[in-house]
Order: structure tokens, then sequence, then C-alpha cells
């Protein structure tokens, strides 16, 4: 089945995202399991290419507004991924920590912990990486 223009503009902008060697890296683990490739569809059409492309707020605004989303509603795996887009959009490890160690007061210790923990990690990961 062909796909979409939306589905080529989600492909490219997620891949801008996280970066080529990432998008690579997920695309040939996570995303050639059957199960897996229904929903790499959905969102790349879906998510990357009508949400991320929309303008009116640039996409570093939108990297942080997810890595927030992610914390407050526990989604340490999405998480993970976002935190990289952040980075890749201009983000300090500091900025991102300090935002997200704001929301102590608004989503929880519990939450903002395991976020905190999360981003330890994906930020050695990523100096390791470099």
């Amino acid at each position: 089945m062909a796909k979409s223009a939306t589905f080529q503009k989600g492909t490219e902008m997620r891949r801008k995202l996280m970066g080529e060697a990432y998008a690579d890296k997920l695309d040939k683990s996570v995303y050639t399991d059957k199960v897996m490739e229904g929903f790499a569809e959905v969102t790349r059409e879906a998510i990357f290419g009508t949400l991320w492309t929309r303008g009116v707020i640039d996409l570093k605004t939108r990297t942080l507004i997810t890595v927030i989303s992610d914390t407050a509603t526990a989604r340490t795996p999405e998480l993970r991924l976002h935190l990289r887009m952040a980075l890749n959009q201009g983000w300090t490890e500091e900025e991102l920590t300090e935002s997200i160690l704001h929301l102590v007061g608004y989503v929880g210790a519990p939450s903002v912990r395991e976020a905190l923990l999360t981003a330890s990690e994906v930020f050695a990961e990523i100096r390791a990486e470099k």
C-alpha cells in the first residue's frame, strides 16, 4: 500500500526529532515486530505527520510539552524518547531537569522522582553515545 504524503512528512519529522541514528535503531529493533508495525504507521501519520507539523508553536516548545505530559502521566518509556527529542531541539539537561523538578508540587513526588531517574539515565546514555 502506498504511503500518504502525511505519512512521509511524519517520517521526516520523526527522524528530525529523534535524530537519524536513534530513529534507525528503533526501526531495526522495536518496529520490526509485526505487532508494532501498525503502531509505527499510525503514529508517523497521525502524531508526527499531523500534530508535530502544525506550526503555531515551535518544535522546541512542543518537545517540552511532551516531556511534561510524560512526567505528569508517568509514561517512562515515552519519556526516554521525548527527552532525546527535547535535547535535539536545544533544551539543556539543566533546563529539562528543572522543568521536571518544578512538577513536584503539581503532579507529585513519585512521578517526578521516576522522571528524574529516567532523565539521569537518558542523559548518561546520550553522553556515552557521543
